[in-house]
């Protein structure tokens, strides 16, 4: 049987390996080297869960509570602050902003939650966020930030009223990006392809659908479908680069029939 480890014991041994005699690269690493080690473990405990895998998804987030936890580290070292800062920090503002649970406030639906959590917000910054549309991280993906945008312009009435409007402007932007396009001016095009895209996520808000997710979907598809097409044509002694475009296609149907017999 496996040692169960406690949270605290996770600290020490994060210490151990940074304090002296102990692994150089653990040691050396500082809150920006370890930015890239962030993103990727988020985006592989995002992964985990697309594949529905319990102990993928284990294993991941394990990586991922790792990272907070090697950041406490580097700042107890130099006294800024420890991972229980961090926890008590965390229980603070979670107390704080659910009032119908830790308080006397009632709230209705998980909407006038979210209008509660943003008001609170604004309150505790203060004059640090006039803007409705402060408090978005300036790195997140595009889509994401574009998302995320759009849904606080909801929220103070910047809206369509109906899904068709929004779908009449992803049509009123695929135009102009045609006419841009036929103009065959590269800055135009690349102004009118970022406003298509911006329409099409404001579409996809207005749906409940997240148009990260979605593309991320679509993409793995597209690397399944690609990989089977590959190893169908590779088993016929054939390569990609010697095939026809018909041929290809054909291979994809296929990979999109399994696709949908395995659902």
């Amino acid at each position: 049987m496996k040692s169960l480890y406690t949270f605290d014991q996770l600290v020490n041994i994060m210490r151990k390996l940074r304090a002296p005699g102990g692994c150089p690269w653990d040691a050396e690493q500082t809150h920006e080297s370890l930015t890239r080690y962030l993103l990727e473990e988020t985006y592989e405990v995002i992964e985990a869960i697309d594949e529905k895998s319990p102990q993928h998804l284990k294993e991941e987030l394990g990586d991922l509570l790792l990272q907070p936890v090697f950041h406490a580290a580097i700042a107890e070292e130099s006294g800024e602050f420890t991972i229980d800062d961090i926890i008590s920090t965390l229980c603070d503002k979670l107390i704080r902003r659910h009032p119908h649970v830790f308080g006397d406030v009632e709230i209705k639906d998980s909407n006038q939650q979210i209008e509660s959590w943003e008001k609170i917000k604004r309150l505790e910054k203060g004059d640090e966020r006039p803007s409705a549309l402060s408090g978005i991280p300036e790195h997140l993906p595009a889509l994401l930030k574009a998302h995320k945008i759009s849904e606080k312009a909801s929220r103070v009435g910047f809206d369509w009223e109906h899904a068709d409007q929004v779908f009449a402007k992803v049509m009123e932007e695929l135009h102009e990006f045609e006419e841009a396009w036929a103009g065959g001016d590269p800055t135009r095009m690349e102004d009118e392809l970022g406003d298509l895209l911006f329409a099409i996520t404001n579409l996809g808000r207005f749906l409940n659908l997240n148009p990260e997710e979605a593309l991320r979907k679509t993409i793995t598809r597209f690397q399944k479908r690609f990989s089977y097409v590959e190893s169908e044509l590779l088993s016929q002694g054939m390569a990609m680069q010697n095939s026809t475009l018909e041929e290809m296609n054909e291979l994809w149907e296929m990979a999109k029939s399994i696709e949908r017999i395995k659902k």
